[in-house]
């Protein structure tokens, strides 16, 4: 490598590009101005500690040239094709390829986060992506991308065929190394046999087979050995040691001592730059299939975004046109006919037909769309031809939402990883300390040949990329797979708590039942008219959003024949959440809600009222009072229909040894009748909306870890006040927002399931840990016994990373048709 190299990215400075500029004070090498003004921006920054931080990995890019259209990304119509939200506040995910190691990561947070107007800088490492939050008034996107590349980084908005590209680009080139490699061995072995045939023992011969190896060796070492160098270099300059030093240390003592014995003929040695070719072949043999495993154990969520349709067809002056879907807007009607891909998500506007929404939900079985119906982007169109209303398109949909959350639970940490990061350091000090044991201990008693080789082998043999690739391999997988199984896990470190969660809390409307009321009967005073008082109450309740209401609402609709345009003027409406609703109409005050809040507002309610509504509390009904002028005038019962699976899940819970709790705001004899039908379990009940949350502090203050079961807007903060938050996929995006996991299929069994994979994702872990370290205790002390030779050890040292990767990949068959098979007979 050249002495001449960039004081910044620590590449070669070609000669005649030479820039010399001076970083406090001191004359400094650049290869570029690119460097040099990045490394100026960072030192003025006070963030030159990054160049300590900068571990083993490839050597730093230099800075992209700018884009000169930029200020293109300010323009709304542009920001729509990335932004959710075209509002002050917005949020985008940049993709930069020069995103390459740890040190990447801390650089562009603490840069970006003394940028004015910047509210949120997120960095995933394993996708090279950039999330940024910002507030559009104070700066602008272009500026965001120019301070970014100002200090070395590229970013665009993330796209992700540019992604799937940046792979196969870089897969190609460590192909191309391989190949080179392959090609210099086959040759280089022809020589070998030669002289093991007999050539070595006529001095002339044996000269001339040792420089034509050296020359080919020579030019395989400096191409196909460089990205093992490149590591090494900037381990070095960060004042680290990775696992690409002792591979280099390794491949150039092997090289120097070959050399040296060539140089020196009349010294009889053995060269070894056929075994130096064989191990920089397995080697990069070993890379790749490791970057293949692992591109393809965690593309659960590129396959995801692949079922998204690329092109649509608008409808335009009455004649459908193919057009991009990245230029849909919302609003715009879309063709779609049998056998496609829903390329949106929309509303049926004409049209009838069969749709398949497995891909989202996980259940087989055919949905029959409507006009009115929503569709979601990705699922098929099975038999009729629609016509739908565009109402989100890409990562706004519904599967789009899905990709997003996927790859940051992939990016994410779980506390184990933790633990394993910080021990990964010493792999490497304790690696050359011991080859240079082998060494010293070997040439004092076998010779130079003998110690180098098994310093060497030393070296090579050590493998802390399998215990770096333990914990994230298997979170990457258990969350790609279980995303297409319909549950979504939003961030890798829950795999491990849901693992020691002990008290599973569930709210009752919506979740254990299935959160769909219906009106079963009513009691009203005599001389009442009931039509009329039934048309008052859904007056009231549609303008609440409540499921009571809702359900309330849809039963007078359906009983006589209303519309929405029937409904009465309703005045100074008021929910109370927990409690009721208040309003007036023709002037009179009317309250609609539980017998306790209209007793607090002193409504005198009849006995025999409350003796009926206390019999159908039996059968678990909910009593909703009416009263209007601060008169009863009586009492509607609604009942949910409780989960066929609630009951299920809950014994299968209470079987693993857990304890299950009913949290909900019903009446309390309501409540216990809904836990005596799923076999009994604690039942908290009257309990607002406001005090779920502590209700759930309540529990982890004794000591327990708690997940929250729930599915709406008033279960979002207990969510985010348990350990594991699990939202239904059919709840409000506040729930889903504030939940850690997420059941898109609505299977509410899907917690258990959940459950069992996070288990099988910790064992799967610490296989991979133990497997890892038994390796290295194994084969550590027979490299350096002299048992091993370093063309075996670059045999051994890739499996013990693909062992990781193929023990990780196994958690797949977690979903396979067996053991879903073999999960649903028990269930049965």
């Amino acid at each position: 490598m050249s002495l001449n190299t960039c004081f910044h990215c620590g590449q070669a400075i070609p000669e005649g590009d030479l820039i010399l500029k001076p970083i406090q004070g001191e004359q400094q090498k650049f290869c570029c101005h690119g460097c040099a003004s990045v490394c100026e921006v960072i030192y003025e920054a006070g963030m030159q500690s990054f160049y300590q931080r900068t571990p083993d990995g490839e050597l730093l890019s230099p800075p992209p040239p700018p884009n000169r259209d930029i200020e293109f990304y300010d323009y709304d119509e542009v920001q729509s094709q990335f932004v959710s939200e075209l509002s002050d506040r917005r949020e985008i995910t940049l993709m930069s390829e020069a995103i390459h190691c740890a040190a990447c990561v801390w650089l562009i947070e603490h840069t970006m986060a003394k940028m004015d107007g910047i509210n949120l800088t997120a960095v995933n490492f394993t996708n090279k992506q950039i999330k940024v939050r910002w507030d559009n008034s104070v700066v602008k996107l272009s500026d965001i991308i120019k301070k970014l590349n100002s200090i070395g980084y590229d970013a665009t908005p993330y796209d992700p065929s540019a992604s799937e590209q940046a792979f196969r680009k870089a897969n190609r080139d460590l192909l191309y190394r391989l190949g080179f490699a392959g090609f210099a061995m086959m040759n280089v072995m022809w020589f070998s046999i030669a002289l093991y045939s007999g050539a070595a023992e006529d001095m002339e011969y044996r000269s001339y087979f040792h420089w034509l190896q050296f020359i080919i060796a020579t030019v395989t070492l400096g191409y196909s050995g460089m990205p093992f160098f490149k590591g090494a270099w900037t381990s070095i300059k960060s004042k680290s040691v990775g696992m690409d030093v002792s591979i280099s240390l390794g491949m150039l003592t092997t090289y120097a001592y070959s050399t040296w014995v060539t140089m020196h003929p009349e010294i009889v040695g053995e060269v070894y730059f056929d075994t130096l070719i064989d191990f920089m072949f397995l080697l990069l043999i070993g890379r790749y299939l490791e970057a293949i495993s692992k591109n393809k154990a965690i593309d659960a969520s590129r396959r995801l975004m692949d079922l998204q349709p690329k092109v649509a067809r608008l409808i335009k002056d009455n004649e459908p046109q193919v057009v991009p879907v990245r230029t849909l807007l919302k609003g715009n009607h879309i063709l779609v006919k049998p056998g496609d891909q829903f390329p949106v998500d929309g509303l049926v506007v004409s049209g009838q037909s069969m749709v398949n929404e497995s891909m989202l939900s996980g259940e087989s079985r055919e949905i029959t769309k409507h006009e009115g119906d929503s569709v979601s982007a990705g699922t098929i169109n099975v038999d009729g031809t629609l016509t739908i209303e565009v109402k989100a398109i890409l990562q706004d949909t519904k599967l789009g939402k899905i990709v997003n959350l996927v790859e940051e639970a992939q990016g994410s940490k779980a506390p184990i990883q933790c633990t394993a990061d910080k021990i990964m350091p010493w792999f490497v000090t304790v690696t050359i300390t011991l080859a240079v044991a082998s060494f010293v201990y070997w040439f004092f008693n076998a010779g130079i040949e003998f110690a180098i080789m098994t310093g060497t082998a030393v070296l090579i043999i050590t493998c802390p990329c399998a215990f770096g690739l333990a914990t994230p391999m298997a979170i990457a997988v258990a969350s790609g797979v279980s995303a297409r199984h319909g549950i979504l896990v939003k961030n890798g470190a829950v795999l491990e708590t849901l693992n020691e969660v002990e008290h599973f809390v569930f709210d009752k409307t919506g979740t254990l039942t299935k959160g769909q009321m219906k009106v079963v009967d009513s009691k009203w005073v005599d001389g009442l008219d009931e039509q009329q008082a039934l048309l008052e109450v859904a007056s009231l309740e549609s303008k609440s959003e409540h499921s009571l209401g809702v359900a309330v609402t849809e039963s007078v609709k359906t009983q006589y024949g209303l519309t929405a345009k029937n409904w009465l003027e309703v005045s100074q409406f008021k929910a109370q959440p927990g409690k009721g609703i208040s309003g007036e109409l023709a002037g009179l005050p009317m309250l609609i809600g539980t017998a306790k809040w209209l007793e607090e507002q002193n409504v005198e309610l009849p006995e025999s009222m409350k003796a009926i509504a206390e019999e159908h509390a039996q059968l678990a009904q909910t009593a909703i009072w009416v009263a209007k002028n601060k008169q009863v005038q009586g009492v509607l019962f609604l009942e949910d229909e409780i989960r066929p699976e609630a009951k299920i899940l809950i014994s299968r819970l209470k079987a693993k040894g857990k304890q299950v709790t009913l949290l909900s705001g019903d009446q309390t004899v309501v409540a216990n009748q809904v836990a005596q039908r799923l076999g009994g379990m604690q039942v908290i009940a009257e309990v607002l909306p406001e005090d779920k949350n502590q209700v759930i502090r309540d529990l982890q203050s004794q000591g327990q870890q708690v997940a929250m079961i729930g599915d709406g807007v008033n279960d979002a903060p207990a969510l985010v006040r348990a350990n594991v938050g699990i939202a239904l996929g059919s709840g409000t995006d506040v729930s889903m927002d504030s939940a850690d996991i997420v059941l898109i299929n609505d299977n509410i069994i899907a917690v258990d399931t959940a459950v069992e994979l996070s288990a099988r994702t910790l064992r799967t872990v610490k296989q991979n840990i133990a497997s890892s370290i038994a390796y290295n205790m194994i084969m550590v002390p027979l490299a350096m016994s002299g048992m091993l030779t370093p063309l075996i050890a670059a045999i051994t040292m890739p499996l013990s990373s693909l062992v990781v990767i193929g023990n990780a990949a196994r958690i797949r068959n977690f979903f396979s048709e067996k053991a879903m098979a073999k999960r649903s007979r028990e269930i049965k």
